[in-house]
């Protein structure tokens, strides 16, 4: 999810070639291989929303007990934007669902498990509205899966291991945070209340939907009521969803309707509170822009809110 493909180190495990859906590499891993579970002992595994469901889902718990046990916390960028890695067994670097035997949620396993060992990059360039994709191999010394003679195309690889259908529910959400990094440093830091919508929409799944229940959200959003009902019984539904919910209320992306006389009174406000915000800091104008969304957070903090 770099923002750009830098050279490596000369000690880095990344070939520094930047391969294409068609390009071929030689890999396999296979539970006879000599090091097998060692790329396991040592992990730094970056969860995304539809990790988390998928493994949530598997442990039969709920996103915030998820949470509590299985995550350590991150940060996506150098203002601290809330991320979620996966945890380590205790007083080790090894995965928490290491077994003897293998991983211990392999069908349910997190997409960079999935690439292993090749690892995928999205970029957006300056003022383009798209982004870019390339991926790259990842040569540990540990593995001996790159002296395999099985070879196939990025694309073949991504199928068999079904991170294809991964990076289709995470598309929206990688554009999320890639806008977040493209806009630079001079939007200034974020406000507290933006990261605390961030976390609760990408993370916590099951308190993000008791905030879209709660009587106070459907004052003002005007869902259909079969796509309202949707979203209370689909869970990939509902991610989605969040996703438009978080690029609407950080972004002004507007993709979910407002009832009529709420967006009457909050575009008064809007006027009145971008007169005032002339005089302030680029970093004050940041933490202001999500104050319309500010009092249904308030109201809901019951639903786990944020880490």
């Amino acid at each position: 999810m770099s923002e750009q493909f830098r050279e490596p180190k000369p000690d880095s495990p990344v070939q520094p070639v930047s391969l294409q859906p068609d390009d071929r590499f030689r890999f396999r891993c296979h539970r006879g291989i000599a090091c097998f579970n060692k790329c396991c002992e040592n992990t730094d595994i970056l969860l995304t929303p539809y990790d988390l469901l998928r493994l949530k889902n598997r442990l039969d718990v709920s996103s915030r007990e998820f949470i509590d046990r299985y995550t350590r916390d991150s940060e996506l960028d150098s203002h601290g934007m809330p991320g979620l890695k996966l945890a380590h067994r205790d007083r080790s670097t090894a995965c928490a669902f290491l077994t003897p035997e293998g991983c211990g949620v392999y069908s349910d396993r997190p997409a960079a498990c999935r690439y292993y060992a090749l690892g995928h990059m999205a970029l957006r360039k300056k003022d383009s509205p798209t982004d870019e994709e390339a991926y790259f191999v990842v040569k540990e010394t540990h593995c001996l899966g790159h002296d395999e003679p099985q070879e196939q195309t990025i694309r073949e690889y991504r199928v068999e291991q079904g991170v294809d259908r991964y990076d289709e529910a995470n598309r929206e959400w990688r554009r999320i945070v890639l806008k977040k990094r493209s806009s630079g440093p001079a939007i200034g830091r974020p406000s507290q209340r933006s990261f605390e919508l961030f976390f609760l929409a990408s993370y916590d799944l099951d308190g993000f939907r008791a905030f879209i229940a709660s009587d106070s959200f459907r004052k003002v959003f005007d869902l259909p009521p079969e796509e309202y009902t949707r979203l209370l019984t689909d869970e990939e539904a509902l991610l989605q969803f969040a996703f438009r919910y978080l690029k609407q209320a950080l972004y002004g992306e507007n993709s979910i309707a407002v009832r009529p006389q709420v967006a009457a009174e909050r575009a008064t406000r809007q006027r009145e509170r971008l007169a005032a915000m002339t005089a302030l800091t680029q970093e004050e104008r940041a933490r202001r822009q999500d104050e319309l969304y500010e009092a249904l957070l308030d109201e809901d903090k019951h639903s786990g809110s944020g880490k």
